[in-house]
C-alpha cells in the first residue's frame, strides 16, 4: 500500500522530533553558518527539519533554497529462506538491517507558511 503525502510528512516530522542522535548537529550548524545564519538561531529539532517535516508543520520550503545534507540510517527488515541445519527444512527467517541514507534539512528562515 502506497503512503499518502500526509502520512509521509507526518512520519518525517515524528522521526525528526524523536531522534536521539546528535551526530549531524556539527554538520547542520556549520552548513547553516556558511549560509549566513547566526549560530544562536540554528536549533536542530526545533527550527531545522526536512522538506516533508516542514510540510507537516504547515510550512513550504521556498523555491530555489538549498539545504544542508545530512546522513541518517534507515532501519528495515527482510525475510530470507534458510535451511534448518538440523532438519534441512526450509524456513523463513527475518533479518533486520540499517543502511545509510542522505537527507536534506532546511532552516525555518528558508520557509514560508502555507496559505490556505
Amino acid at each position: 500500500m502506497q503512503a499518502t503525502k500526509e502520512q509521509i510528512q507526518q512520519e518525517a516530522l515524528t522521526r525528526a522530533a524523536t531522534g536521539q542522535s546528535f551526530t549531524n548537529w556539527p554538520a547542520i550548524i556549520q552548513g547553516f553558518l556558511a549560509k549566513g545564519i547566526p549560530e544562536s538561531e540554528i536549533r536542530p529539532r526545533e527550527n531545522v527539519f526536512t522538506y516533508h517535516a516542514w510540510r507537516a508543520l504547515g510550512r513550504q520550503v521556498r523555491r530555489g533554497e538549498h539545504g544542508v545534507k545530512v546522513i541518517t540510517y534507515v532501519h528495515g527488515e527482510r525475510e530470507k529462506n534458510e535451511a534448518d541445519p538440523q532438519t534441512g527444512e526450509e524456513r523463513k527467517v527475518k533479518r533486520s538491517f540499517s543502511r545509510p541514507w542522505t537527507a536534506v534539512v532546511f532552516h525555518i528562515s528558508q520557509t514560508d507558511p502555507i496559505r490556505a
